[in-house]
């Protein structure tokens, strides 16, 4: 089945979170932030994370989607933010223009790129000099951790093993995106691992509610209604505590510059 970016009923799906600080604090680390005057967000859905970058002091983000419905969204979700625009393109042209940026993001987009190479090489052509390019995904090792209070994810595959094999054939592995960096000409490749919290949830119903409408997990598109009812009830048993649920995910970062 799977996730329609294109429809206007999932426009919203994207645009419910606030970036955790937990990715604040990282990205500080990995990136030079005061040095960054422009920066793209490509994938950038609902404008969770150019949000996110705005606030972290960049003067200039833009958000870039291939998907119109999306951008709505992500429009609305920013109409405060006047150092925020969004364009319609995809992850393999962008159509922006040649070493104009200092930062590239590109956050829970890869295991959508059937082309990586296309992907990393048009990353490459948008950024400066010594820009930084970062990309956030999920590898196999981290799809195949178990499930916990916080750790939810981990339970749709115990409850659906098919959705587990459907989300590690979408998965890079770390190797892979590493040597085709290098293969494109990156330099200073660094990798780390991220428990991002994606939300606190005030009563076990908040979260259930949240997976009855599959908000911003594409995963759950996999699976019909009446799969996803029974999924809720797993969890229900599966989830210890009833109140004060703090959702973590488990994330790959990779930063790369590029230095000519």
């Amino acid at each position: 089945m799977g996730i329609d970016f294109h429809n206007k009923g999932n426009q919203t799906s994207y645009t419910t979170r606030h970036a955790d600080r937990s990715w604040v604090e990282l990205m500080k680390e990995l990136v030079p932030v005061m040095n960054i005057s422009k920066a793209a967000d490509i994938g950038c859905g609902g404008g969770i994370y150019s949000k996110a970058l705005a606030d972290m002091g960049v003067p200039s983000v833009i958000g870039v989607d291939f998907s119109e419905a999306m951008l709505v969204g992500a429009k609305e979700n920013c109409k405060d933010y006047h150092n925020v625009t969004f364009k319609q393109g995809n992850a393999l042209d962008t159509g922006l223009d040649d070493d104009s940026f200092q930062l590239v993001l590109e956050r829970a987009l890869i295991h959508h790129i059937q082309d990586l190479k296309t992907c990393f090489q048009e990353a490459y052509r948008i950024l400066e000099d010594k820009g930084v390019y970062i990309i956030q995904d999920r590898t196999p090792e981290d799809c195949l951790l178990k499930g916990d209070d916080s750790h939810i994810r981990g339970f749709f595959f115990e409850q659906f093993p098919k959705l587990m094999e459907q989300e590690i054939n979408r998965r890079y592995n770390s190797e892979l995106v590493v040597a085709m960096l290098k293969e494109i000409g990156f330099s200073e490749i660094k990798e780390v691992k991220l428990w991002e919290i994606r939300n606190v949830y005030e009563q076990k119903e908040q979260l259930f509610q949240d997976l009855r409408e599959r908000t911003g997990r594409s995963i759950l598109h996999e699976i019909n209604d009446e799969e996803l009812h029974a999924l809720v009830n797993y969890l229900d048993k599966s989830i210890s505590k009833e109140s004060n649920i703090v959702e973590k995910d488990r994330w790959t970062i990779w930063k790369a510059v590029k230095i000519r």
